[in-house]
Parts: C-alpha cells; sequence; structure tokens
C-alpha cells in the first residue's frame, strides 16, 4: 500500500479533498519571492557620485587620480589587477573607482570621474550632457594647477570659471531648479545648520553671510588643487621669491574661491595630505567604522588646506597686512563675466561662430583686462624667466617666425664702415706720435744750445787747489785724453812709474823735475798766461 500510494496518477484533476495546500500555485511564489529580491538588490546598489576634473595636462590628471585612488596593496585579493582604465587623451576623458572603506572590505560609492584639461568652447558641450537633475546633487567639480606655473592660476581659474557659468546657463528648467536647491544646501552647511533637520526649526534660523561669501554661487561644489607643492623650495631657492609672494598668492586664491564657496589643497605626489579626505567629505561619502575630521591648515605654506565656509575676510587679511580685499573680490566678479563669444554655448548650431570670435579675438575685452583682478595679479606675480609669458606667445610675426635674421649683405656693409672708423682712428694716432717726435727733437736742440749761453755767459769754472788756481773743465779734459791714451796702448806707459824714478834719479834730479811740473801747469792756466 505504502508503495501503491507514492505512484504517480496519471488522471487530471482529481485531488485529494483536505490535502490541497495553500499558497502552492505560481503566482502566489512570484509574490513572496520578488519583494525579497528587490530588496537584495536595492541593498546591494551603490552609491553614485561624480567628480568632474578640470585642468591640468594627462600626466597631472593620472597623478590627481592616483591621490585620489584607495590604497592598493590592501585592495581584496579578487579585485588585484582590476585597475579601471583611463582614457584621457583626446577631448573628454572617462574612469572610474570604487570607494573602499576603512577596512577595504566594503564598497562605499562608485565614484565617476569626467576629465577636460582644454577650456575651449568646442569641447565644453560635451560636458552638458552629464549635467541633470540626477547628477547635480552628487557632483563635485574640481579645478588642477600647477606649481610649476603659478603665474597663469589666475587666468586659468577665470576661463573655468566662465565655462561653468556659460554651462549653467545652458541647462534646462529642472536641473537649475535642482542648482539652486543645491546652493540653498551648501549654504546651511556653513552656517551650521544639521542636514536634514525640519523646515520649521530653521526657518527663524537664519545666520547671515560674511561679506565676500557665495556673491557668486555656481550651485555645483568647487575645489581646487594646486599640485606638485615641493617645487615651492625651487622656486624660492633658484628663482629668488620672497615669502610676500607665497603669501599673495594665497591671499588671492582664498578671496576668489570665496565667493563661490570653494575650497583650497595643496598636494605633492609623495604627500596627497587630506585630498581624499576632502572630496570625499564634500561628496558626502562617510565611513562606517573611522570617523575622521576634517581641519584647516593656512600655516605650513606646502600643506594649504582651506575647506569649504570656513573662510572669511579676517582670515585672509591676517596672513599678511596690506592685501585689498574688497579690490580683488569686487574685481573678480567683472572677470568672471561670460563674454559675448561664450554665451553662444547654449546652442550647438553657433559652436563655431563661438570657435571663431575666440580666434579673432576682441579688442574691447583686451582694454578692460588691464585693470582687471587677472592681470593685477600677473603683474605682480610674473614668470621669472620671461617678464610675461602670454605677451611672448603673442609677439610673433604674420609669417610665424619669432625672430628675423639681418640681411647678409647689410651685415657686411655695416662691417666695412666699422672697419673704416677704426682705421680713421689709426692714422690718428700716428700722426700725433710723429708730433710728439718732433717737438721732442726741437726741444733737445733748443735745451743743447740754451746750455750753450749759459756757459758763454758764465765762463770756465775754476777753484783753487793749495794756492794753485785751476780751470777744471781743463784739467777734466786732460784726465780724458790721459785716459784714451793709456786705453789706446797699455804695454808702452808714457810716464814711468814713481818707483822706478826715485831709483835712477838723484834728489836734484827729482825737485827740479817737480818744479818744471808746476811751471807747466801754471802755463797752462789763465793767470800764467
Amino acid at each position: 500500500m505504502a508503495d501503491a500510494s507514492r505512484q504517480t496518477s496519471n488522471f487530471p484533476g482529481r485531488t485529494v479533498a483536505g490535502l490541497e495546500r495553500p499558497g502552492s500555485s505560481d503566482q502566489d511564489k512570484e509574490e513572496i519571492w520578488k519583494p525579497m529580491l528587490d530588496n537584495i538588490s536595492s541593498g546591494k546598489r551603490l552609491p553614485e557620485k561624480s567628480l568632474l576634473v578640470l585642468g591640468g595636462t594627462p600626466e597631472t590628471q593620472r597623478e590627481f587620480l592616483e591621490s585620489v585612488a584607495t590604497d592598493n596593496s590592501n585592495r581584496r585579493p579578487q579585485d588585484r589587477g582590476r585597475k579601471p582604465p583611463i582614457a584621457n587623451q583626446f577631448a573628454l576623458g572617462y574612469t572610474y573607482q570604487d570607494v573602499l572603506d576603512t577596512d577595504h572590505e566594503d564598497t562605499l560609492a562608485r565614484l565617476s570621474l569626467y576629465l577636460l584639461a582644454n577650456p575651449s568652447p568646442s569641447f565644453t558641450p560635451l560636458i552638458k550632457p552629464y549635467l541633470n537633475p540626477r547628477t547635480l546633487p552628487h557632483m563635485l567639480v574640481v579645478i588642477l594647477l600647477d606649481w610649476n606655473h603659478p603665474w597663469l592660476w589666475i587666468r586659468q581659474l577665470r576661463d573655468w570659471i566662465r565655462v561653468l557659468r556659460s554651462l549653467i546657463l545652458s541647462l534646462d528648467d529642472a536641473s537649475k531648479e535642482v542648482l539652486e536647491e543645491n546652493i540653498s544646501r551648501l549654504q546651511e552647511k556653513g552656517m551650521g545648520i544639521p542636514e536634514g533637520s525640519s523646515s520649521s526649526a530653521t526657518e527663524n534660523l537664519k545666520v547671515p553671510l560674511g561679506p565676500g561669501e557665495w556673491d557668486e554661487p555656481l550651485g555645483i561644489p568647487l575645489c581646487v588643487v594646486c599640485q606638485n607643492a615641493d617645487k615651492i623650495e625651487a622656486l624660492e631657492r633658484e628663482k629668488g621669491w620672497k615669502e610676500e609672494q607665497f603669501d599673495f598668492i594665497l591671499q588671492y586664491l582664498r578671496t576668489v574661491l570665496l565667493k563661490h564657496g570653494a575650497s583650497l589643497v595643496y598636494t605633492m605626489p609623495t604627500a596627497p595630505g587630506s585630498l581624499q579626505l576632502l572630496l570625499h567629505s564634500t561628496l558626502g561619502i562617510k565611513s562606517m567604522l573611522k570617523k575622521q575630521d576634517l581641519k584647516h591648515n593656512v600655516i605650513d605654506r606646502d600643506r594649504v588646506l582651506v575647506p569649504p565656509n570656513w573662510d572669511s575676510w579676517g582670515k585672509i587679511r591676517i596672513l599678511r597686512e596690506g592685501f585689498d580685499v574688497e579690490g580683488v573680490s569686487e574685481k573678480w566678479s567683472v572677470d568672471i563675466d561670460i563674454p559675448q563669444h561664450m554665451r553662444a554655448i547654449k546652442t550647438d548650431d553657433t559652436t563655431a561662430g563661438a570657435e571663431e570670435a575666440t580666434e579673432n579675438g576682441h579688442p574691447q575685452e583686451e582694454e578692460e583686462e588691464r585693470s582687471s583682478a587677472t592681470s593685477i595679479y600677473e603683474d605682480t606675480i610674473r614668470n621669472p624667466e620671461q617678464d610675461y609669458l602670454l605677451a611672448s606667445l603673442n609677439s610673433k610675426q604674420a609669417n610665424g617666425i619669432e625672430v628675423t635674421s639681418e640681411d647678409t649683405q647689410a651685415f657686411l656693409a655695416g662691417q666695412v664702415l666699422k672697419l673704416e672708423i677704426l682705421r680713421r682712428e689709426d692714422e690718428q694716432d700716428q700722426q700725433i706720435k710723429q708730433a710728439r717726435k718732433k717737438d721732442e727733437a726741437a726741444y733737445r736742440t733748443w735745451t743743447d744750445e740754451a746750455s750753450g749761453v749759459v756757459e758763454e755767459h758764465i765762463g770756465p769754472v775754476q777753484f783753487n787747489m793749495g794756492g794753485i788756481q785751476v780751470n777744471a773743465d781743463e784739467m777734466v779734459k786732460r784726465l780724458q785724453d790721459r785716459e784714451a791714451n793709456r786705453a789706446a796702448s797699455p804695454e808702452t806707459p808714457l810716464t814711468p812709474p814713481v818707483n822706478a824714478q826715485d831709483t835712477k834719479l838723484p834728489d836734484n834730479d827729482k825737485l827740479a823735475s817737480f818744479f818744471a811740473g808746476l811751471a807747466n801747469r801754471s802755463t797752462g792756466s789763465p793767470r800764467g798766461a
């Protein structure tokens, strides 16, 4: 009987009364499993965040992505070797990252990164499809600056802010409403109002904004990242920069970014600092295991961190006295005004016209830039190698040649003139030397004649020697003649030695020769004559 009961009946429609189970139909099974599957899939769905990276080069953008990425050394074994590709070589680039928790076990969010290096109006329409009511509440804009070229920072910021403002103006009404809600939410964070609080509790709580705060809101959170901060020491050591210049740059950036409610951070490849924490806190990505606080730093010049809604004019003035915060803030509002040629970005058909207007230039805008916030910054922070880098780029001639060489024949003709001038100078020097020689000869002749006249006027020089008057000139002459005779015949002396005379002549003869010599001397003197 037991085996017979297990056999399956081939007759349809036969059921035992009271043995039918409730909910055994296919429809009831679908109603049970569908809610369960939906709950599981929604629990595993990751929050999607967007990061719009503007500026830099493909190399510096990759360095930024490495600084933002979670440490790969502690990644899960199944995720190793799955590094997402980076496409940022042409126009608008894209990549993605998974934000892991502190223990690298749970994924907190999926981060989509859009990369654009050129602020050209022809590229900016590529960003517009990604600005929609679904992505705008979870988006952050990052502008990359490089310490290798700090003299170009304000101009680069101005160009990117103009691009963002032109994009915002071209959005639809639904997206603009979301931007208005973002502005209110971001301002409430700065006032200390907790998120998610009821409107009735915050109706009467209105904290006024400080001067210069949120004057030009964009509706999207903004963060400025100054890369390669290790170049600061090289600028100070090699280019002679002082602390005043670094403080001026920091004050200028903080004044400009305060108007947009933006944040600022200095990074270097070896030490990204609090960059990752700043981006995650701005996007609302919070760790479930560890709570980290974002601390400001405006003292260390290579590790600056200014969180959003923290700065003020009073804090900027403390850094260094004499900085015109009001003037810079006022002029910056004029600088970021969208030029007429960029307003064509609203429609796709006029993009070519906008590009053509950019190439042709606008003389009126160039005149306004002479007293703008950008020009004031560039007059103070100059390129150490060139007075003005952009002016050198505009100094090219129509044919594209920067330096023209002189014609060969013209150069040789100039050299001939120089040689002729040198030859004339040599001739003049020769004539002067000859004239000097003639003057010296005439002077010598005149001196000889003058000495003869003097001798005739004075007469011979005489002196008394032992009672005898002696002519000095005659004595000198006789001595010279005697020496000359001795030199002519040294072997036959004219007079025998005194010793020989003494031995041969008697005493009387000696006396006679002595007086005879005296007589001869007296006859040669004037008195004897």
